[in-house]
């Protein structure tokens, strides 16, 4: 993947785990995504006060000491007992008593955590996962439990006016300058943790036959990913029917078991007649990576994914690695990155999801890419008869979460295409890509790998952005920065609106 010299895709590599999470940090935004997550390792108080982190002046270079080793395996999530209680509240009085969320002795607990390659159903229920939560309280608390409460984040409010039809994908533009001031992650927005659009059935559909094609490269899990598997589905599910509920819901019968129904696909899924990837292959439209926590030595290894929207790599190529091990290609990751990313998994809470977006520009549409694939060609040369209309912008939205049962680091992203003719009519998109592109410093955008579309692509958005200053879209002389509105550009709600025929 590194290879093709993709920037984007450079940032999802790293098994899209950390997905751009972690490519490019200063020391200084290492820092501020650890001041985001601001837990501290199992049985001591969060502190409230926050330590800014040091300034260095240009007389004054930081030293390049390699951070002291941390014994990762006596540093576990935080925990989400307390959480247990409420989460049982709708259960049988029987299941109730064994959900009763208490503090457990911790010398017990850290001899009890579930093996990484282990099969929740075959252990012993005074098993624990590494959120404290033991098999004995998962089985009580049953199939498609009330994971709002269990991971603090809140179900989504109904979208009523959504018409799927219709829909469009809200217009994000990641675009920043400079463009290495800032990562850009932000809390996630909860309502739109999975955003359908009326592509959602062709690409249903794409997703189904690329399974079908390439098999383990999209679509694979180990032992010991069970649980995460079982978990993410049932929250997944629990989210559409709450989001979209005129077109999704669950049902329960003696015969079959849990039901989901899906009025778009006009399908039903029982839940228990496939693995949990399964299910999500043939509802959503969108990507997952499970990372489990190893208790022998308390790093993250990839464990289970379905990806279907990977250029260059696959899942078969990754499946199974450590973080660090994942990252092996990356330059500097061992020095400037390895302990910033492993401390900040390790401390993730369920409660504060983040987001962020990573962007390329493509020919055509480009959903899955393995090394060698004959699409690859446009990437090495500049066509001189190359249509403006089939240039896009590739947009990666990105999501990072942790799961309140298993644990486990769930890292997901769907990839939006935009045509590139789309920004005539955005303020102030053609003067900032136009700026990216020309005077964006020269690794990173030999990663990120526009130069096959440029000169196609720049004299139309310096024709947009005079065009724009002319009709006073845009000031003029404006100084080119990351916008105020960014992921997005000022009156993006109100067009968006009216494409969809609001």
């Amino acid at each position: 993947m590194v290879g093709l010299g993709d920037y984007r895709m450079y940032a999802v590599a790293g098994i899209v785990l950390t997905a751009g999470f972690v490519l490019l940090l200063s020391r200084h935004q290492r820092e501020r995504i650890l001041s985001y997550v601001h837990t501290t390792p199992r049985g001591r108080r969060i502190s409230t006060s926050k330590t800014p982190p040091r300034s260095l002046s240009p007389e004054k270079k930081a030293p390049n000491d390699v951070p002291p080793p941390v014994d990762y395996k006596d540093i576990f999530p935080p925990s989400t007992r307390e959480n247990l209680v409420k989460a049982s509240d709708s259960l049988p009085i029987s299941q109730r008593a064994k959900l009763e969320g208490g503090e457990i002795d911790n010398t017990l607990f850290r001899k009890s955590v579930i093996p990484l390659a282990a099969d929740f159903r075959e252990c012993d229920p005074s098993t624990y996962t590494p959120t404290e939560v033991s098999i004995e309280e998962v089985q009580a608390l049953g199939d498609f439990p009330n994971y709002a409460e269990l991971s603090g984040v809140p179900l989504p409010e109904a979208y009523e006016e959504f018409k799927i039809e219709t829909a469009i994908a809200r217009p994000y533009r990641p675009l920043r300058w400079t463009y290495h001031q800032t990562m850009s992650l932000t809390k996630m927005e909860n309502d739109w943790w999975l955003e359908l659009d009326n592509n959602y059935k062709s690409r249903i559909a794409e997703r189904e036959q690329l399974f079908e094609k390439y098999g383990k490269m999209v679509l694979d899990y180990l032992p010991g990913s069970e649980l995460a598997s079982k978990e993410l589905m049932e929250m997944i599910l629990q989210f559409l029917c709450a989001r979209y509920p005129q077109y999704f819901s669950l049902s329960k019968s003696a015969g079959e078991g849990y039901v989901f129904h899906n009025a778009i696909m006009e399908t039903k899924t029982v839940i228990d007649s496939m693995h949990p990837l399964h299910v999500l292959l043939h509802n959503v439209p969108e990507d997952f990576a499970i990372m489990l926590r190893n208790p022998e030595d308390g790093f993250y290894y990839f464990r289970a994914g379905l990806l279907c929207s990977a250029l260059g790599w696959n899942v078969s190529t990754k499946i199974g690695l450590q973080l660090k091990q994942i990252h092996e290609p990356i330059p500097d990751y061992k020095e400037k990155m390895e302990f910033s990313m492993d401390r900040y998994f390790s401390k993730l809470p369920t409660s504060r999801p983040i987001q962020r977006g990573s962007w390329g520009l493509e020919v055509d549409k480009p959903l899955f890419m393995p090394p060698g694939d004959p699409h690859e060609r446009y990437r090495d040369l500049q066509t001189p008869d190359l249509p403006l209309s089939r240039i896009h912008l590739r947009v990666d939205w990105q999501t990072l979460r942790r799961l309140p049962l298993s644990g486990s680091i769930i890292f997901n992203f769907k990839a939006l295409f935009t045509p590139v003719e789309d920004f005539r009519h955005e303020p102030y998109i053609p003067a900032l890509l136009s700026k990216i592109l020309k005077e964006g410093k020269k690794n990173l955008m030999d990663y990120k790998s526009t130069w096959h579309v440029e000169h196609v692509v720049l004299p139309r958005l310096e024709e947009w952005e005079k065009e724009q200053v002319d009709k006073g879209t845009v000031e003029e002389k404006w100084e080119v920065r990351t916008l105020d509105e960014s992921p997005w550009f000022p009156g993006w709600e109100e067009q968006w609106h009216r494409r969809q025929g609001f």
